[in-house]
């Protein structure tokens, strides 16, 4: 009893200082989405989420119904974002995290256009503004702070390709100097074979590539099919004196349906 104790007690700490963090594109409420109905698999999505215990997490295509749904089944999650119009009205990069384990000190929205500070601006041909939802977050665990940011990117393809590497551009620039900071996001782009990803990684460690352990497909879209895409889309970057204990790309299933068109991802960080 006495070793079981004294084993407990010195890996508590360790433990304590890990952050869990998940991208999750949620899909939105589409009407014509037959079986995969938003109705039909939130509990499943909010089962997801609560099984794999993240302490952070960054969603997009979140409506505010969907954001206010999630939070309600989940009380111990807070959650806050605007639209990309600026407002309740279409999708958010709705910004959870657990009320026990995270304080944000500070946080705001800018548009990935020539000018980020308009609301619902979008530039270079998108068919629809994109837009960044950002947090100064103090860990109430290790009294630490960081910077989060989380984002969507254009998804048209070759059309997007030179959008996306602009936002890029706008993330690295707009990103604090120093300290701490994650982004997570959908970025309609692969990881290691596109512009965007090339602006950001370096100056930013792309968690995946630097896991200790890896679990789960390389790609993260699978449209309600389960068979993923091959490229990672999703994505979990971040910079400071951190380890990434693990990464993984979350399949979870039930009778056939997912909780959503895109697999999360979960970054597991030793602080």
């Amino acid at each position: 009893m006495f070793r079981l104790a004294l084993f407990a007690l010195f890996a508590l700490p360790s433990f304590a200082a890990d952050l869990r963090v998940m991208t999750f594109n949620v899909r939105y409420p589409n009407p014509n989405d037959g079986a995969d109905l938003w109705d039909k698999r939130k509990d499943f999505f909010v089962e997801t989420v609560r099984k794999h215990k993240p302490d952070l997490m960054g969603t997009q295509e979140l409506f505010y119904t969907q954001g206010e749904y999630i939070a309600q089944q989940m009380p111990e999650f807070a959650w806050f974002g605007l639209s990309r119009r600026g407002n309740k009205e279409d999708e958010h990069m709705g910004v959870f995290y657990r009320k026990d384990r995270l304080k944000p000190v500070e946080s705001g929205n800018f548009w990935l256009s020539e000018t980020p500070e308009v609301a619902g601006s979008s530039a270079w041909g998108m068919s629809l503004p994109r837009m960044v939802t950002w947090a100064v977050f103090e860990d109430l665990r290790t009294k630490k702070r960081f910077t989060y940011f989380n984002t969507h990117f254009a998804h048209r393809g070759k059309v997007d390709e030179e959008a996306r590497r602009k936002a890029a551009l706008i993330i690295a620039k707009r990103m604090p100097k120093d300290g701490a900071f994650v982004l997570t996001g959908d970025f309609n782009a692969a990881a290691g074979d596109s512009s965007a990803y090339s602006a950001l990684v370096p100056p930013l460690t792309d968690a995946w590539m630097v896991a200790k352990k890896k679990a789960g497909p390389e790609g993260t879209f699978h449209g309600f099919k389960g068979t993923p895409g091959k490229a990672r889309i999703d994505w979990i970057l971040f910079r400071g004196p951190w380890k990434v204990k693990s990464a993984e790309t979350l399949t979870d299933a039930r009778e056939g349906r997912f909780p959503s068109d895109h697999f999360p991802v979960l970054a597991v960080f030793a602080l």
